[in-house]
């Protein structure tokens, strides 16, 4: 995502590195480039002229600290008004009400059932029992699409025959409150921005129910026409947060940069993949360093909690530690690495990796080419080889060699450098041990000091 704008901002930053300091003279050929690479990204023209404008206060004004590089600077300017201008700081679901109702918003092919979906994952993912409720009456096999997203994700999906949308939702209140669910996520109809008549029971549903969110489900790469219809929706509506799906097929992020500064609403969750648990809490300052190549650390941690699972890594780490590790532990282990998501995104999280839009791309496609040639290698093997690596022989990999297309010289490079993996983690994991057992000895003498003769006899006794 934001590929494009980041290389352009990050490219302009990077001349400003030979002065001396930040001039109105020096200034005016960034702000220009600047300016030239939001409006390539389809970012709104009010939106470019505040940002413009209010850079060129803060770096030729009393705010830029003598001394310091002028790029680093304009970094920090640029970094401050990008999270400005992606709304400050992040913005939680408001889940107040028993059950709390969310009604999802949206034009006709935004994403709007698979965002109801994926919103439904998430909240489950954080303790919640989710109820989806099928408000769709009108498009053709909008209900079944629900109930198959729902059955995929382990989640009720409450419908009803009856083209009365404000009885199915009372109906799915009640429904609710006897099998404790306590968040109801309305998937309502897709609209057209000029449907006064459909527009109309959106009114009635907020005016009855009350609903705690009204999400706007918006296509980002819609670029400015998300602007537009976000204010449509916003005046008629007044909508509580915006939700951007295909961020990560963005290049541009005109949407991102724009909605928030021309509806003054927050962007609360963004879709970035097509996975059902590719949803995530928006987060300002966290999109403005990935934007300007600082990587994004915070949700690289939070997003391998979340694949992880801890009890299987323990068990992995015993197999490591007994040189046990075969190669259906190395299928899990690369299966819970897909759904980090694609590569790509894993780089550009990285901070200070600076690897341009089609080297990471290069790489992403190639790992993952490589990837899917290990699996096919691996499912080709027996039950019994895939536990057992030291049954593999030569006529073995023949064998297997025959039997996936993969010649025999690659396969053989990977069983050698898995041996070697194998073996690097049982010396790693030898080491941890013996420094534990070391801890202990030296943790044992605390209160009285070990001389530097006892230390080293310590030291010696562990290697």
């Amino acid at each position: 995502m934001f590929e494009s704008l980041s290389d352009k901002l990050q490219d302009i930053i990077a001349k400003t590195s030979g002065q001396k300091e930040l001039t109105q003279e020096n200034m005016q050929d960034a702000l220009r480039e600047i300016r030239r690479a939001l409006l390539e990204a389809d970012v709104n023209l009010r939106v470019v002229k505040s940002f413009i404008s209010n850079i060129k206060d803060k770096a030729e004004g009393e705010d830029v600290l003598r001394g310091v590089n002028p790029s680093q600077q304009l970094i920090k300017i640029v970094h401050d008004e990008l999270i400005e201008l992606l709304g400050k700081e992040a913005s939680p679901l408001n889940l107040q009400g028993s059950p709390a109702l969310i009604m999802m918003l949206g034009l006709q092919g935004s994403g709007k059932t698979t965002s109801s979906a994926k919103l439904a994952v998430k909240l489950k993912n954080e303790g919640k029992n989710p109820l989806l409720v099928a408000c769709d009456v009108y498009r053709p096999a909008a209900i079944t699409q629900l109930k198959t997203l729902g059955d995929q994700i382990g989640i009720n999906v409450y419908s009803e025959e009856s083209k009365d949308v404000q009885s199915i939702i009372k109906n799915a209140i009640n429904f609710s409150k006897e099998n404790g669910n306590n968040v109801l996520i309305l998937d309502t109809a897709g609209r057209l921005q000029i449907d006064t008549e459909m527009m109309a029971e959106l009114l009635l549903i907020d005016r009855v129910f009350h609903p705690a969110e009204k999400l706007l489900v918006i296509d980002s790469m819609t670029g400015q026409e998300a602007v537009n219809v976000a204010e449509n929706f916003d005046a008629q509506l007044e909508i509580t947060g915006l939700v951007l799906t295909k961020l990560d097929g963005d290049s541009r992020g005109g949407a991102a940069l724009s909605i928030v500064y021309c509806t003054g609403k927050p962007i609360k969750l963004t879709g970035t993949g097509e996975k059902l648990n590719a949803l995530e809490d928006f987060y300002p300052q966290r999109m403005a360093d990935r934007i300007l190549g600082m990587g994004d650390i915070v949700s690289l941690v939070e997003r391998a909690q979340e694949v992880f699972d801890e009890k299987t890594a323990r068990e992995m780490e015993k197999k490591m530690a007994k040189a046990e590790f075969s190669f259906n532990d190395f299928l899990k282990m690369q299966s819970q690495m897909k759904m980090f998501g694609s590569m790509d995104q894993l780089l550009g999280m990285i901070p200070g990796l600076k690897i341009s839009k089609d080297d990471r791309q290069l790489i992403s496609h190639e790992g993952e080419k490589q990837f899917k040639r290990i699996e096919v290698f691996i499912q080709s093997m027996t039950p019994e080889e895939r536990e057992h690596p030291e049954l593999m022989n030569s006529s073995r990999k023949k064998r297997i060699s025959q039997g996936c297309g993969i010649p025999l010289h690659d396969i053989n490079i990977f069983i050698n450098q898995f041996e070697q993996m194998r073996k690097m983690m049982k010396g790693m994991s030898d080491l941890k041990n013996n420094m534990s057992k070391l801890t202990g000895k030296l943790g044992a003498g605390a209160g009285s000091k070990l001389s530097m003769h006892q230390m080293m006899k310590n030291m010696r006794r562990f290697k």
